[in-house]
């Protein structure tokens, strides 16, 4: 799963495939959570816009007061699921980061690890909506990943980013056939386990 990442000066870094900005400013989030506001990708019929999204959705249908917004979706079960199965067919986003962090369980320890692409590109991370909230699609993790952690988000390279977000192509299906990019990792501070720290000390390595 993915839940905290960094996203730094989105504006700037994905002014060549986005038309415009909503209320989204370059800004540094180096402690990106869940229910928060990030910006995301959405496709529209004049362009691509880069909008302030809600980190977890809550289906329509769900008890709002009962129910645990849902931050992540599994691509294996994804068409099947009543939460998903219409999102991924005509609800689709891109959530971009700069990297994103994961824990590795040793005995009763959890230790932090920053996850970046090799080649330090934006990583685009494959993601639905419903109204103004998000969920990020994950699967399983490849093999060096699968050190820290058994799932990894869904990563797009930046040209497979507008076909994913036609919903003329069944997105499911392009997911699992698209090319992945490889990732390097590093262990990190526990600093990172408080939300409220929020600074580029936090994905300095150890």
């Amino acid at each position: 799963m993915c839940g905290r990442y960094v996203i730094t000066n989105a504006v700037s870094k994905t002014s060549k495939i986005v038309k415009t900005a909503i209320k989204v400013e370059d800004s540094e989030n180096y402690n990106a959570h869940p229910y928060q506001k990030l910006p995301v990708i959405k496709k529209y019929n004049n362009g691509n816009t880069l909008e302030n999204l809600k980190w977890g959705i809550v289906p329509s249908w769900a008890k709002k007061k009962d129910f645990k917004p849902l931050i992540n979706a599994r691509l294996e079960t994804i068409d099947e699921k009543v939460s998903f199965k219409k999102l991924i067919k005509l609800q689709r986003c891109v959530a971009v980061a700069d990297g994103f962090y994961e824990w590795k369980r040793i005995e009763k320890e959890k230790k932090p690890y920053y996850f970046l692409r090799e080649d330090k590109k934006l990583i685009y991370i494959a993601g639905i909506f419903e109204e103004d909230q998000f969920c990020m699609i994950t699967e399983e993790a490849s093999s060096n990943v699968a050190e820290i952690h058994h799932r990894q988000p869904v990563i797009l390279n930046e040209s497979d980013v507008n076909k994913y977000l036609n919903i003329e192509i069944s997105g499911s299906n392009y997911l699992k056939e698209s090319q992945k990019s490889k990732l390097s990792f590093y262990e990190i501070s526990k600093d990172v386990n408080k939300p409220t720290n929020n600074n580029i000390s936090l994905i300095q390595p150890i």
